[in-house]
């Protein structure tokens, strides 16, 4: 690029150049060529030639001499120079017109190029849902078939229903020995009452029939003291006499 330097190395020794323009000034510089066509590999300038060509040939016309064969062989001159300066830029037209179309063309390809995508990420957002959905099914699946091998290893249902059977057998069973039960634990209540009753009773005829005795003893000693206070009362009485 013009405007930095350039190392260039031959026998041992390095070379720098510099370039006295910047960047924007080797732009313009080589628009303003482009343009005019003032810059050759070797020989003289296009531009600078066709102008020399046009300026001999107005010079020689100018001039009051009858000179029509140099006229004549000027203008040829001018014409052919003017063709040759000419066809480079035609040359250039065409170059220009054909970029402008590949432009187009690329920026057609662009929008296409956005346009799909646009159209691909769309349909990855898409992708994506359904993966998601697919994950979810996947799940409900893996749940489904945990559930099927649960199921697959309890008992076949005439079984359980056999098993369920003989439990409400043993249940009625259980039932009835509970109720039978009851009822003997509700006998024997009763009957332990009626004991206890007929216990309470025995007790207070026991006592009852113990305090008569006592009291038909506490009589009879009483009997038995009063008859001997009369016996010695009568003895005391004889004595007296």
């Amino acid at each position: 690029m013009l405007g930095k330097g350039r190392k260039v190395s031959g026998r041992g020794e390095t070379v720098t150049a510099n370039y006295a323009f910047g960047p924007a000034e080797d732009d313009a510089i080589i628009k303003h060529r482009l343009l005019t066509r003032a810059t050759t590999t070797r020989g003289e300038p296009p531009l600078k030639k066709l102008q020399r060509k046009f300026t001999s040939f107005v010079l020689e016309v100018e001039k009051d001499e009858e000179n029509y064969n140099d006229c004549a062989k000027l203008s040829k001159a001018f014409l052919q120079e003017l063709s040759t300066f000419e066809i480079p830029l035609l040359k250039s037209k065409a170059v220009i017109d054909a970029n402008l179309r590949e432009k187009e063309n690329f920026n057609e390809l662009k929008d296409e190029i956005n346009r799909q995508i646009s159209l691909v990420q769309t349909d990855i957002e898409e992708l994506k849902k359904q993966l998601e959905e697919s994950k979810i099914e996947r799940q409900h699946k893996e749940e489904c078939e945990a559930i099927r091998k649960l199921i697959s290893a309890q008992p076949p249902r005439s079984e359980t229903q056999k098993s369920i059977r003989e439990i409400e057998k043993e249940i009625a069973a259980l039932e009835a020995e509970n109720t039978a039960g009851s009822r003997l634990l509700e006998l024997r209540k009763k009957q332990f009452a009626l004991l206890l009753h007929v216990v309470d009773e025995l007790q207070n005829t026991i006592e009852e029939d113990q305090k008569s005795l006592i009291e038909e003893m506490r009589m009879v000693t009483e009997e038995q003291k009063s008859g001997m206070d009369d016996a010695s009362g009568g003895s005391e009485a004889m004595a007296v006499d």
